[in-house]
């Protein structure tokens, strides 16, 4: 069996009870494993817990959860069904490509996720030229917007109207900041575009990097489209 740390997998199909687990696109849900434990996104919230591996048998335990309510409702549906199997499997098969659990009428199928290209993301000043919600691509206003990641773990950059610092820390397919800082004020009229940034970064962000450009994405389908300045 492969080692399932060091990997982000994202959930592709799911039973629980012998019923199938709703899957949205707009709000995935991830499992990662380290060596103090496991957790992920849960469709909508952030979630972890302890785990136990031994030959194929795996159990989870203590599992916790943030406490954000999202929509659809089928969401939060997704989310429950999906943490309740989570207290059910029993055994783990793990391939290069796929993740297995298993347990009594219960089975959740994950494939793993691309490693973020560090190279790429790092040493560039990105310049924010798209807000993303849903299917909508929103311009940009206000002072200039960047982003920038150093290799020693720092982050900089501004939301239009205040600048941001704090670190960062890679994950397998996930991007997280911690002790991110929002400093400034910002006019009425750019305080919806402020909000945004801040909530896609410091929720925790897949990337995607083509050419000149890096699309952002975080939970609920929302995301930010930057330019290489």
């Amino acid at each position: 069996m492969s080692d399932p740390l060091g990997t982000t997998w994202h959930l592709e199909s799911g039973t629980s009870d012998g019923e199938p687990i709703p899957i949205l696109d707009s709000h995935p849900i991830t499992l990662s494993f380290t060596e103090d434990g496991a957790g992920g996104t849960a469709a909508c919230n952030g979630y972890g817990g302890s785990y136990s591996i031994s030959g194929d048998t795996i159990t989870f335990s203590e599992l916790f959860q943030t406490e954000m309510a999202c929509f659809p409702e089928e969401t939060m549906e997704s989310e429950r069904r999906y943490l309740e199997a989570l207290t059910r499997v029993e055994t783990i098969s793990v391939t290069e490509e796929t993740l297995t659990l298993s347990g009594e009428d219960t089975e959740l199928t994950l494939a793993k996720l691309p490693p973020i290209p560090t190279s790429e993301l790092t040493g560039t000043v990105w310049v924010l030229d798209g807000l993303v919600t849903g299917d909508a691509v929103s311009s940009v206003s206000g002072e200039r917007a960047t982003l920038e990641l150093f290799s020693d773990g720092s982050v900089v950059g501004s939301t239009g109207c205040r600048t941001l610092n704090g670190r960062y820390v890679i994950s397998g397919a996930q991007v997280d900041l911690n002790e991110l800082a929002a400093e400034g004020d910002c006019p009425a009229e750019l305080q919806e575009q402020d909000n945004l940034v801040v909530s896609v970064l410091g929720d925790g962000f897949g990337v995607a990097i083509e050419g000149d450009t890096l699309t952002i994405t975080s939970i609920g389908n929302e995301g930010l489209i930057y330019k290489a300045g």
